[in-house]
């Protein structure tokens, strides 16, 4: 079974050289791009085992993995490193992201047509064996993992709150960090 961390074979080899790096810091790689054009790119998300990366960690991940790709050199011309974390709304690259992320509503598009489409929209419902299982309209399918070319979360509402919560609970985010909400409220008449 592959994933959908790297698709591509260059992206794949990249991926081979900067996940041992970014492990041994205690982070998972999450998804690795390396973009063409006028602007070379090398994109990477990383995330805790347990969720919550922070842009400091991303700083860490980004010196360490600069000074391997500088030392192996697999990328000929100049580029961008751009280190980030999955986001709120991530992408679902490994068969265990289904299953922590069942409830919640995602996109998955397979390479191939399946009963007359590729993409799918609807609520995950975890995985059985190399099946990732979804809720749509026509109720609950199995998509074989190997069939997906993509996935992600949808932004929901739902999802935020729960993400926020896990956040707070778990001590990440802490609230005295922040200014408080000032409101402008707008003078009476009788002023």
């Amino acid at each position: 079974m592959t994933d959908l961390i790297a698709k591509a074979a260059f992206d794949r080899r990249l991926a081979e050289i900067v996940r041992p790096v970014i492990e041994d810091m205690g982070f998972e790689l999450v998804r690795l791009r390396f973009m063409g054009g006028k602007t070379k790119t090398l994109q990477i998300m990383a995330d805790r085992p347990d969720g919550g990366i922070e842009v400091d960690d991303c700083a860490e991940i980004s010196t360490a993995v600069s000074a391997v790709l500088d030392v192996e050199d697999p990328i000929a011309d100049a580029y961008t490193l751009e280190v980030s974390s999955p986001g709120i709304d991530r992408p679902l690259t490994r068969l265990k992201d289904f299953e922590t992320w069942a409830g919640h509503v995602a996109k998955l598009e397979t390479a191939e047509l399946i009963d007359g489409r590729k993409r799918f929209k609807g609520r995950l419902a975890g995985t059985e064996g190399d099946e990732v299982l979804i809720e749509i309209d026509e109720g609950v399918i199995g998509l074989k993992f190997d069939w997906l070319a993509d996935a992600k979360l949808v932004l929901t509402d739902e999802l935020i709150a729960e993400v926020l919560h896990e956040r707070k609970a778990s001590g990440t985010v802490d609230e005295t960090k922040f200014d408080e909400i000032e409101t402008d409220e707008a003078p009476s008449e009788e002023e």
